[in-house]
C-alpha cells in the first residue's frame, strides 16, 4: 500500500489481484472491507492479518505529530528544541512518497493519507518558523500570528481540494513501456523517501546531544513512529507464508521501504536513549538546586548559635 511515509507497497500485496477473471466471479471468497477500501482481494489469514497489522501502521503515523504541535503550543519554544533539518527531510519524504503514490495512481485513500503527513509537517514547520521569528525578535509583531493563521488557513484548503483533484486528474497509461517507467519511477520516489526519512534522524539526534537536553520535544512523536515503522515492517513479513510466487522478488519489491522502515525503527531507538539520559540528567540537576537552598540556612544558623 502507498500509505504511511512508506509508498512502494501497491494494493496487490500477495500478488492476488481484484481484477475479474473469466468464467469466475469477481473476488467472491475476499474480505468485504477490504475490498471496498483498498480494492484488494483478500481470501487468508495472512493476508488479513497483514492489511489489519498496515492499517494500524497507518494510524500510528497519522497521530504522530499531533504530540509535538501540542507541545510546541504548549511551551512556545520550539525552535530551541526541534531541528530544523529534522523537519525538512520529513516534509521531503512524504512529498516524495506523494509523488511515488501520483506516478503509480494508488488509491485514493493512499493519497489523502500521504496528503495529511504533508499537511501535518507544514504545521510543524510553519510553527517552528513562527515561534523562532517571535522569540528572536525585541517587537511584538501582532500581524504575524494573523499570517500564520492565514497560510494555515490556506494550507488546509489548498490540501482539501488537493486529492481530489490528483485522483481526478490521475490517468495511468496502458503501454508496457509507460507501465515500465512508472514502475521504475515508483521505485526510485521509494528509495528517494526512504532515504530523506533516515536522514531526518539525524539532525534532531546531533540537537538533543549539543544541548544534552530532549526538553521541548515530545517523546510521541517518536513512539507513534516507531510503532508505525515496526507494525509496517511486520505487515509486509506477515504476508509471507501467503505468497503463491518467489518470496526472494517479494521482498525486493518491497526493500526501499523496508529499509527505511526498519532503519528509522534502528535510530529511534538511539532518540529513544537520549530521551532517557538526558532527563535523568535534569532530575538529578534539578533535585541538587532544590536541596542547595535548604542546607545553607542551617549552616548560618549553626555558626550563629557557636558566636554566642
Amino acid at each position: 500500500m502507498a500509505h504511511a511515509r512508506f509508498p512502494g507497497r501497491t494494493a496487490n500485496v500477495a500478488a492476488n489481484l481484484t481484477s475479474p477473471v473469466l468464467g469466475r466471479p469477481l473476488c467472491s471468497n475476499g474480505t468485504p472491507w477490504i475490498l471496498y477500501l483498498f480494492e484488494q482481494c483478500v481470501d487468508n489469514v495472512w493476508e488479513y492479518w497483514s492489511v489489519v497489522i498496515g492499517l494500524i501502521s497507518m494510524f500510528c503515523f497519522l497521530l504522530s505529530t499531533l504530540p509535538q504541535i501540542y507541545e510546541a503550543y504548549r511551551n512556545g519554544k520550539v525552535e530551541e528544541a526541534m531541528s530544523f533539518g529534522f523537519l525538512l527531510f520529513l516534509f521531503s519524504g512524504d512529498l516524495s512518497s506523494l509523488i511515488g503514490c501520483v506516478l503509480t495512481s494508488q488509491l485514493p485513500i493512499q493519497i489523502v493519507t500521504v496528503v495529511f503527513y504533508i499537511f501535518t509537517d507544514l504545521l510543524l514547520i510553519s510553527q517552528f518558523l513562527y515561534y523562532k521569528i517571535k522569540n528572536n525578535s525585541s517587537k511584538k509583531r501582532p500581524m504575524l500570528k494573523w499570517l500564520c493563521f492565514l497560510w494555515c488557513g490556506a494550507s488546509t484548503v489548498a490540501l482539501l481540494i488537493l486529492p481530489k483533484f490528483i485522483t481526478d486528474n490521475n490517468t495511468s497509461a496502458n503501454t508496457e513501456s509507460a507501465s515500465n517507467s512508472v514502475e521504475i519511477s515508483g521505485y526510485a520516489c521509494g528509495y528517494l523517501a526512504s532515504i530523506f526519512y533516515l536522514s531526518s534522524r539525524f539532525p534532531q539526534l546531533y540537537k538533543n546531544f549539543k544541548r544534552q537536553s530532549t526538553e521541548g520535544t515530545s517523546y510521541m512523536l517518536f513512539a507513534l513512529a516507531m510503532m508505525g515503522n515496526g507494525t509496517y515492517g511486520l505487515s509486509v513479513i506477515v504476508v509471507l507464508p501467503a505468497l503463491a510466487g518467489s518470496k526472494q522478488a517479494f521482498i525486493l519489491k518491497h526493500l526501499a521501504w523496508l529499509i527505511g522502515s526498519l532503519g528509522v525503527l534502528l535510530l529511534d531507538f538511539f532518540v529513544t536513549a537520549q530521551f532517557i539520559i538526558y532527563r535523568k540528567n535534569h532530575s538529578a540537576k534539578t533535585s541538587k538546586k532544590m536541596n542547595v537552598p535548604e542546607v545553607e540556612p542551617l549552616l548560618c544558623e549553626e555558626e550563629e548559635l557557636s558566636t554566642f
